[in-house]
Formats: C-alpha cells, sequence, structure tokens
C-alpha cells in the first residue's frame, strides 16, 4: 500500500466518530494494540527531543525499506506514534520525505491536541524524516 492509501483508511476509520472522546479512545487502543518496544532500545539516543511524554523511536534499515517501532509512555502518545509508523514503516527513504501527511489535519488531530502534544507530534515527524534522510544518505 502507499502512504497516501494508508492515510485515506486512517482517515476512513476516524470519519466514524463524531465525538472526540471516541477518536482519543481509537488512539489509545491503537496505541495498546502496538508491540512493546525491545528494552534494548529505549536508550537516551532514541528519546524524541520536543515531546512532552517519553517516546522512543528505533529506525531499521533493510532491503531499501525503512521500519520503525517506538513506544511512549503516554496512552494517547502511544496512539499517535502508532499512526505514524502505520503511514510511515516500511516505505523507502525517499518516499517518507516525499510524503505530505495530510491525514493529520484530515481527522482533526492538530487542533485536538494541547500544545505541548503537538510539538511532539511534530518532533516525531521530524524524527522520522531525519532517519529517512539518513538512510537516502547512506544509499545502502
Amino acid at each position: 500500500m502507499t502512504i497516501n492509501e494508508i492515510q485515506d483508511e486512517i482517515i476512513e476509520e476516524f470519519s466514524g466518530f463524531d465525538d472526540w472522546m471516541d477518536k482519543y479512545q481509537l488512539l489509545i487502543d491503537l496505541g495498546n494494540e502496538q508491540s512493546p518496544l525491545d528494552e534494548k532500545y529505549k536508550t537516551e539516543q532514541n528519546l524524541i527531543d520536543g515531546c512532552q511524554s517519553r517516546v522512543w523511536l528505533q529506525a531499521d534499515y533493510t532491503n531499501g525499506l525503512i521500519h520503525f517501532t517506538a513506544e511512549s509512555d503516554a496512552l494517547i502518545v502511544k496512539g499517535i506514534v502508532a499512526l505514524l509508523i502505520r503511514v510511515l514503516s516500511d516505505h523507502t527513504p525517499q518516499e517518507i520525505l516525499d510524503a505530505d501527511l495530510y491525514f493529520i489535519e484530515e481527522i482533526g488531530l492538530k487542533e485536538h491536541l494541547s500544545p505541548t502534544r503537538s510539538n511532539g507530534l511534530v518532533a516525531m515527524v521530524k524524527q522520522m524524516r531525519v532517519y529517512a534522510l539518513a538512510f537516502s544518505a547512506k544509499g545502502e
């Protein structure tokens, strides 16, 4: 699936809910469904700067694709990072760098996050793009 097809799928899932409490619950559920991050990746190096809660992001590059895994100590943030992983993981560095992450706006996520969570979301996306840039520069 392309990044945009995955984003459209997420928009569709969220469009079934009118109430933001239900959307928050969906985010929490998505976060809880995510496999826990291996303890060896919970390092200072993998912590994302700019997040109020602690978020660890691990990127692995195999066969030209970047695979992300992550974990957070906050339920909603865990759901947000689960969405980002679903959209960006297992794509090429160039696809990740070129991606327009319109789903964030479409599902109303940005306007329903506190300023600190919103900054954290931007920091997570930025870090994923930094990994993509690094892997693309290596040209492995």
